[in-house]
Protein backbone atom coordinates (compact mmCIF):
# COMPACT_ATOMS: atom_id res chain seq x y z
CA UNK A 1 0.00 0.00 0.00
CA UNK A 2 2.81 2.43 0.85
CA UNK A 3 4.41 1.81 -2.54
CA UNK A 4 1.07 2.46 -4.32
CA UNK A 5 0.66 5.78 -2.46
CA UNK A 6 4.27 6.84 -3.06
CA UNK A 7 3.86 6.12 -6.78
CA UNK A 8 0.59 8.09 -6.90
CA UNK A 9 2.27 10.99 -5.09
CA UNK A 10 5.09 11.01 -7.65
CA UNK A 11 2.65 10.96 -10.55
CA UNK A 12 0.66 13.84 -9.06
CA UNK A 13 3.81 15.89 -8.42
CA UNK A 14 4.70 15.58 -12.11
CA UNK A 15 1.19 16.56 -13.26
CA UNK A 16 1.14 20.09 -14.70
CA UNK A 17 -2.62 20.38 -15.23
CA UNK A 18 -3.64 20.89 -11.61
CA UNK A 19 -7.05 22.60 -11.94
CA UNK A 20 -7.91 25.95 -10.42
CA UNK A 21 -8.25 26.84 -6.73
CA UNK A 22 -11.64 28.13 -5.50
CA UNK A 23 -11.33 31.90 -5.69
CA UNK A 24 -14.84 32.99 -4.71
CA UNK A 25 -13.93 32.44 -1.05
CA UNK A 26 -10.94 34.80 -0.63
CA UNK A 27 -9.31 32.71 2.10
CA UNK A 28 -9.24 29.64 -0.20
CA UNK A 29 -7.89 31.63 -3.15
CA UNK A 30 -4.48 31.99 -1.49
CA UNK A 31 -3.81 28.26 -1.02
CA UNK A 32 -0.81 26.92 -2.96
CA UNK A 33 -2.12 24.58 -5.67
CA UNK A 34 1.14 22.62 -5.87
CA UNK A 35 0.20 20.51 -2.85
CA UNK A 36 -1.12 16.97 -2.84
CA UNK A 37 -1.74 14.61 0.05
CA UNK A 38 -3.31 11.17 0.46
CA UNK A 39 -4.05 8.89 3.42
CA UNK A 40 -5.53 5.39 3.46
CA UNK A 41 -6.76 3.87 6.73
CA UNK A 42 -7.40 0.14 6.38
CA UNK A 43 -10.17 -1.72 8.21
CA UNK A 44 -7.57 -3.23 10.58
CA UNK A 45 -6.41 0.25 11.62
CA UNK A 46 -3.19 0.43 9.58
CA UNK A 47 -2.52 3.95 8.25
CA UNK A 48 -0.59 4.78 5.07
CA UNK A 49 0.12 8.32 3.83
CA UNK A 50 2.05 10.17 1.14
CA UNK A 51 2.63 13.80 0.15
CA UNK A 52 1.23 16.69 2.19
CA UNK A 53 -1.05 14.42 4.20
CA UNK A 54 -0.40 16.31 7.46
CA UNK A 55 -1.21 19.74 5.97
CA UNK A 56 -4.45 21.22 7.32
CA UNK A 57 -7.04 22.34 4.77
CA UNK A 58 -10.63 23.56 4.82
CA UNK A 59 -12.90 20.51 4.51
CA UNK A 60 -15.81 22.64 3.26
CA UNK A 61 -18.64 20.41 1.95
CA UNK A 62 -17.11 17.18 3.23
CA UNK A 63 -18.47 18.35 6.60
CA UNK A 64 -21.97 17.76 5.19
CA UNK A 65 -21.43 13.99 5.61
CA UNK A 66 -20.96 14.54 9.35
CA UNK A 67 -23.91 16.91 9.79
CA UNK A 68 -26.13 14.51 7.80
CA UNK A 69 -25.05 11.68 10.13
CA UNK A 70 -25.94 13.84 13.16
CA UNK A 71 -29.31 14.89 11.71
CA UNK A 72 -30.30 11.27 11.04
CA UNK A 73 -29.27 10.43 14.60
CA UNK A 74 -31.44 13.22 16.01
CA UNK A 75 -34.60 13.07 13.91
CA UNK A 76 -34.19 9.94 11.78
CA UNK A 77 -36.23 9.65 8.61
CA UNK A 78 -38.26 12.77 9.46
CA UNK A 79 -35.32 14.60 7.84
CA UNK A 80 -36.50 13.47 4.40
CA UNK A 81 -39.69 15.52 4.59
CA UNK A 82 -37.54 18.63 4.06
CA UNK A 83 -34.60 17.23 2.05
CA UNK A 84 -34.66 14.89 -0.96
CA UNK A 85 -32.39 11.97 -1.82
CA UNK A 86 -31.90 12.46 -5.55
CA UNK A 87 -28.89 13.73 -7.51
CA UNK A 88 -29.45 17.35 -8.53
CA UNK A 89 -27.70 17.61 -11.89
CA UNK A 90 -27.25 21.31 -11.12
CA UNK A 91 -24.41 23.32 -9.62
CA UNK A 92 -23.98 22.97 -5.84
CA UNK A 93 -25.29 26.49 -5.23
CA UNK A 94 -28.14 26.49 -7.78
CA UNK A 95 -31.46 28.11 -6.91
CA UNK A 96 -33.36 26.95 -10.03
CA UNK A 97 -34.51 23.60 -8.69
CA UNK A 98 -35.66 25.03 -5.38
CA UNK A 99 -38.20 27.14 -7.18
CA UNK A 100 -39.63 24.20 -9.14
CA UNK A 101 -39.73 21.96 -6.08
CA UNK A 102 -41.27 24.37 -3.56
CA UNK A 103 -38.16 25.02 -1.53
CA UNK A 104 -37.27 21.34 -0.96
CA UNK A 105 -33.61 20.74 -1.84
CA UNK A 106 -32.79 17.65 -3.91
CA UNK A 107 -30.25 16.13 -1.50
CA UNK A 108 -28.31 16.87 1.71
CA UNK A 109 -25.01 17.55 -0.07
CA UNK A 110 -25.87 20.52 -2.27
CA UNK A 111 -25.69 23.81 -0.35
CA UNK A 112 -29.46 24.25 0.04
CA UNK A 113 -29.79 20.70 1.36
CA UNK A 114 -26.94 21.12 3.82
CA UNK A 115 -28.47 24.38 5.09
CA UNK A 116 -31.75 22.48 5.69
CA UNK A 117 -29.78 19.77 7.54
CA UNK A 118 -28.22 22.41 9.83
CA UNK A 119 -31.70 23.75 10.56
CA UNK A 120 -32.75 20.21 11.53
CA UNK A 121 -29.88 19.66 13.99
CA UNK A 122 -30.12 23.06 15.72
CA UNK A 123 -33.25 22.04 17.65
CA UNK A 124 -33.77 25.47 19.19
CA UNK A 125 -30.11 25.91 20.18
CA UNK A 126 -27.83 28.83 19.39
CA UNK A 127 -25.17 28.54 16.64
CA UNK A 128 -22.36 28.34 19.22
CA UNK A 129 -23.94 25.34 20.97
CA UNK A 130 -24.71 23.57 17.70
CA UNK A 131 -21.18 24.16 16.40
CA UNK A 132 -19.67 22.85 19.62
CA UNK A 133 -21.75 19.70 19.12
CA UNK A 134 -20.67 19.31 15.47
CA UNK A 135 -16.95 19.78 16.29
CA UNK A 136 -17.29 17.38 19.24
CA UNK A 137 -18.82 14.75 16.95
CA UNK A 138 -16.06 15.13 14.33
CA UNK A 139 -13.39 14.88 17.04
CA UNK A 140 -15.06 11.73 18.36
CA UNK A 141 -15.27 9.88 15.04
CA UNK A 142 -11.73 10.98 14.07
CA UNK A 143 -10.40 10.17 17.55
CA UNK A 144 -8.61 13.53 17.58
CA UNK A 145 -9.42 16.32 20.02
CA UNK A 146 -7.26 18.89 18.17
CA UNK A 147 -9.72 19.36 15.26
CA UNK A 148 -11.19 22.86 15.13
CA UNK A 149 -12.77 25.55 12.97
CA UNK A 150 -10.62 27.95 10.91
CA UNK A 151 -12.12 31.31 11.88
CA UNK A 152 -10.46 33.16 9.00
CA UNK A 153 -12.13 30.90 6.45
CA UNK A 154 -15.46 31.20 8.30
CA UNK A 155 -15.26 35.01 8.21
CA UNK A 156 -14.36 34.85 4.53
CA UNK A 157 -17.46 32.72 3.89
CA UNK A 158 -19.77 34.99 5.86
CA UNK A 159 -18.57 38.02 3.89
CA UNK A 160 -19.12 36.38 0.48
CA UNK A 161 -22.11 34.13 1.22
CA UNK A 162 -24.81 36.06 -0.64
CA UNK A 163 -25.86 33.09 -2.76
CA UNK A 164 -26.18 30.81 0.28
CA UNK A 165 -28.19 33.51 2.07
CA UNK A 166 -30.51 33.63 -0.96
CA UNK A 167 -30.98 29.85 -0.85
CA UNK A 168 -31.77 29.93 2.88
CA UNK A 169 -34.25 32.81 2.62
CA UNK A 170 -35.90 31.15 -0.36
CA UNK A 171 -36.41 27.92 1.62
CA UNK A 172 -37.66 29.93 4.59
CA UNK A 173 -40.26 31.55 2.34
CA UNK A 174 -41.71 28.04 1.82
CA UNK A 175 -41.68 27.38 5.57
CA UNK A 176 -38.84 24.87 5.22
CA UNK A 177 -36.48 26.61 7.69
CA UNK A 178 -37.56 26.74 11.34
CA UNK A 179 -34.76 28.79 12.96
CA UNK A 180 -33.64 32.36 12.25
CA UNK A 181 -32.00 32.30 8.83
CA UNK A 182 -28.90 34.19 10.04
CA UNK A 183 -28.37 31.68 12.85
CA UNK A 184 -28.67 28.74 10.44
CA UNK A 185 -26.27 30.38 7.97
CA UNK A 186 -23.72 31.23 10.66
CA UNK A 187 -23.70 27.60 11.78
CA UNK A 188 -23.44 26.39 8.19
CA UNK A 189 -20.49 28.66 7.27
CA UNK A 190 -18.60 27.65 10.38
CA UNK A 191 -19.03 23.88 10.02
CA UNK A 192 -17.83 24.16 6.41
CA UNK A 193 -14.73 25.90 7.80
CA UNK A 194 -13.53 22.97 9.91
CA UNK A 195 -9.83 22.40 9.16
CA UNK A 196 -8.46 18.87 8.93
CA UNK A 197 -5.62 17.03 7.25
CA UNK A 198 -5.84 13.84 5.19
CA UNK A 199 -4.96 11.65 8.15
CA UNK A 200 -7.67 13.11 10.38
CA UNK A 201 -10.26 13.04 7.59
CA UNK A 202 -9.58 9.42 6.65
CA UNK A 203 -9.92 8.46 10.34
CA UNK A 204 -13.21 10.39 10.57
CA UNK A 205 -14.64 8.40 7.67
CA UNK A 206 -13.81 4.99 9.16
CA UNK A 207 -17.24 4.43 10.69
CA UNK A 208 -18.67 4.44 7.15
CA UNK A 209 -16.18 1.76 6.09
CA UNK A 210 -16.91 -0.34 9.19
CA UNK A 211 -20.71 -0.68 8.91
CA UNK A 212 -21.27 2.17 11.36
CA UNK A 213 -18.87 1.03 14.10
CA UNK A 214 -16.44 3.40 15.82
CA UNK A 215 -12.95 2.34 14.77
CA UNK A 216 -11.31 2.31 18.22
CA UNK A 217 -14.07 0.96 20.40
CA UNK A 218 -17.04 -1.35 20.46
CA UNK A 219 -19.35 1.68 20.17
CA UNK A 220 -21.66 2.09 17.24
CA UNK A 221 -21.72 5.54 15.59
CA UNK A 222 -24.74 4.64 13.44
CA UNK A 223 -26.57 1.44 12.54
CA UNK A 224 -25.15 -0.68 9.72
CA UNK A 225 -28.18 0.16 7.59
CA UNK A 226 -27.70 3.90 8.13
CA UNK A 227 -23.98 3.67 7.27
CA UNK A 228 -24.93 1.97 3.99
CA UNK A 229 -27.51 4.63 3.24
CA UNK A 230 -25.09 7.49 3.90
CA UNK A 231 -22.60 5.75 1.58
CA UNK A 232 -25.26 5.42 -1.14
CA UNK A 233 -26.05 9.14 -0.92
CA UNK A 234 -22.33 9.91 -1.17
CA UNK A 235 -22.08 7.77 -4.30
CA UNK A 236 -25.08 9.42 -5.97
CA UNK A 237 -24.76 13.01 -4.79
CA UNK A 238 -21.34 13.53 -3.18
CA UNK A 239 -19.71 15.28 -6.12
CA UNK A 240 -22.50 17.65 -7.15
CA UNK A 241 -23.13 17.49 -10.88
CA UNK A 242 -19.87 15.51 -11.27
CA UNK A 243 -21.23 12.62 -9.16
CA UNK A 244 -21.94 10.37 -12.14
CA UNK A 245 -18.47 10.99 -13.54
CA UNK A 246 -16.88 10.19 -10.15
CA UNK A 247 -18.90 6.96 -9.80
CA UNK A 248 -17.92 6.03 -13.35
CA UNK A 249 -14.20 6.72 -12.88
CA UNK A 250 -13.64 5.79 -9.23
CA UNK A 251 -16.61 3.63 -8.22
CA UNK A 252 -16.58 4.52 -4.53
CA UNK A 253 -18.89 6.56 -2.30
CA UNK A 254 -17.18 9.93 -1.95
CA UNK A 255 -17.72 13.51 -0.83
CA UNK A 256 -15.76 16.43 -2.18
CA UNK A 257 -15.24 19.95 -0.91
CA UNK A 258 -14.13 23.11 -2.71
CA UNK A 259 -11.11 23.22 -0.39
CA UNK A 260 -9.76 20.42 -2.60
CA UNK A 261 -10.41 17.50 -0.29
CA UNK A 262 -12.24 14.26 -1.07
CA UNK A 263 -13.28 11.62 1.45
CA UNK A 264 -13.85 8.23 -0.24
CA UNK A 265 -15.11 5.03 1.37
CA UNK A 266 -14.30 1.47 0.32
CA UNK A 267 -16.93 -0.35 2.44
CA UNK A 268 -15.40 -3.07 4.61
CA UNK A 269 -11.91 -2.21 3.36
CA UNK A 270 -10.73 1.36 3.90
CA UNK A 271 -11.40 5.05 4.36
CA UNK A 272 -9.39 7.30 2.03
CA UNK A 273 -8.77 11.04 2.11
CA UNK A 274 -7.06 12.97 -0.68
CA UNK A 275 -6.35 16.66 -0.94
CA UNK A 276 -5.19 18.87 -3.77
CA UNK A 277 -6.63 22.39 -3.90
CA UNK A 278 -6.93 22.77 -7.70
CA UNK A 279 -10.51 22.06 -8.81
CA UNK A 280 -12.04 20.84 -12.07
CA UNK A 281 -14.87 22.68 -13.85
CA UNK A 282 -17.59 21.40 -11.48
CA UNK A 283 -15.70 22.15 -8.25
CA UNK A 284 -14.09 18.79 -7.40
CA UNK A 285 -10.37 18.25 -6.77
CA UNK A 286 -8.77 17.49 -10.13
CA UNK A 287 -5.72 15.60 -8.88
CA UNK A 288 -7.69 14.12 -5.99
CA UNK A 289 -10.07 12.44 -8.43
CA UNK A 290 -7.20 11.22 -10.63
CA UNK A 291 -5.37 9.82 -7.60
CA UNK A 292 -8.45 7.92 -6.41
CA UNK A 293 -8.98 6.53 -9.90
CA UNK A 294 -5.41 5.12 -9.90
CA UNK A 295 -5.75 3.82 -6.31
CA UNK A 296 -8.92 1.89 -7.18
CA UNK A 297 -7.31 0.43 -10.31
CA UNK A 298 -4.36 -0.76 -8.21
CA UNK A 299 -6.44 -2.18 -5.33
CA UNK A 300 -9.61 -3.37 -7.08
CA UNK A 301 -11.67 -1.55 -4.43
CA UNK A 302 -14.45 -0.31 -6.72
CA UNK A 303 -17.82 -1.29 -5.25
CA UNK A 304 -18.74 -2.54 -8.71
CA UNK A 305 -16.11 -5.31 -8.59
CA UNK A 306 -12.75 -5.78 -10.29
Amino acid sequence: MQKILDDINELMAANTDRGKVADYIPQLACVDSNQFGITVVLADGQVFSAGSSAQLFSIQSISKVFTLTMALGKIGDALWSNVGREPSGDAFNSIVQLEHEHGKPRNPFINAGAIAVVDAIMMGHQPKETLAEIVQFVRYIANDSSISIDDKVARSEVETGHRNASLAHFMASFGRIKHLVDCVLGTYYHHCSIAMNCEQLAQAGMFLALDGMHQNSTNRVVSAQRARRINSLMLMCGHYDGSGEFAYRVGLPGKSGVGGGILAIAPGKASIAVWSPGLDSVGNSKLGTEALEILVQQTGWSIFGH
